[in-house]
């Protein structure tokens, strides 16, 4: 069972994104090249555990992290669950694996005060650019959009009438999500600057850069990284960010989880509450709001 099989299928009836498609190919051929290079085997349905042990060993001595190597073999899981499917094998390899311990990282959401900074700083806006990199930041920060929905979002999806914007998720999940006054006279300021650019009219993507293409995914992690690192002394300030911001300032202020959840796109429940780190001023105060002994 070849790997294009596999990707077709990952594409055709899963549904992964191009990106992810790219990420499990590349694993794949890694791996290939490595069974066939060490134990001179060329089908990765003969492959046994002791071999995915000896990558991982390999992996570790070229300084991967465990988080790097669990996904890597992830996509070998994957795989093999494909081929148990398709009966190509009888056994998967990675029956009893158990994934490496991983740390778990903390991201710590901006706090309102920067965003309130950051969407200040840029309020004068006067020009193209500019009015576009506000409205980028205020779509991350009202509706929790992950950065490659933002890319993808196309004229038609936004809604005056409905006052909303229709997201297209991973896995072709469309779902959609109201905007706020605010943000809808952002757009409304940032199309009226769109039309003067040259063949805007001829593409359907909403966000373009100042030569009427579509905006990229490195062009807005810079936008983002930009305006937050002036306010914030952050590690991480990524579009990522903005989202999680998003998701732990409605859960701060009372949001229901499941409400959240349909909001971010997720799956499960269990994807949505990696976001509920309250601060510890809204911890201490429900504290001492609610326990009995508190007088």
């Amino acid at each position: 069972m070849s790997i294009v099989k596999y990707l077709e299928y990952l594409a055709l009836e899963k549904k992964y994104s191009k990106n992810t498609l790219i990420a499990y190919e590349n694993d794949l051929q890694t791996f290939g090249s490595f069974v066939l290079q060490n134990f001179e085997i060329d089908k990765l349905a003969e492959v046994n555990y002791s071999m995915i042990r000896s990558w991982i060993v390999s992996m570790v001595d070229e300084g991967k992290n465990n988080r790097t190597i669990n996904r890597k073999i992830s996509s070998l899981r994957t795989f093999y669950k494909f081929l148990l499917k398709v009966q190509a094998i009888e056994t998967t390899p990675l029956a009893k694996h158990k994934a490496l311990k991983t740390s778990t990282k903390v991201q710590i959401p901006f706090s309102e005060a920067e965003i309130t900074a950051v969407l200040e700083h840029l309020s004068e806006a006067n020009d193209f650019e500019t009015t576009r990199n506000k409205l980028i930041v205020e779509l991350f920060y009202s509706t929790g959009m992950r950065r490659a929905e933002l890319v993808g979002l196309k004229l038609t999806d936004i809604s005056q009438a409905q006052k909303t914007i229709k997201v297209l998720g991973k896995r072709n999940k469309e779902r959609f999500i109201p905007l706020l006054p605010s943000v809808l006279n952002s757009l409304a300021k940032y199309l009226k600057f769109r039309t003067e650019i040259e063949d805007s009219d001829l593409n359907q993507s909403l966000l373009l850069t100042s030569k009427g293409k579509p905006v990229y995914e490195v062009l807005v992690y810079r936008i983002i990284n930009k305006y937050f690192e002036q306010v914030s002394a952050k590690v991480k300030t990524s579009p990522h960010i903005l989202r999680h911001s998003f998701a732990t300032h409605l859960l701060n202020e009372g949001a229901a989880l499941n409400a959240v959840k349909e909001l971010l796109g997720h799956s499960s429940l269990a994807s949505t509450q990696v976001y509920t780190h309250n601060d510890i001023a809204a911890l201490k105060e429900v504290y001492r709001n609610a326990h009995p002994r508190n007088s």
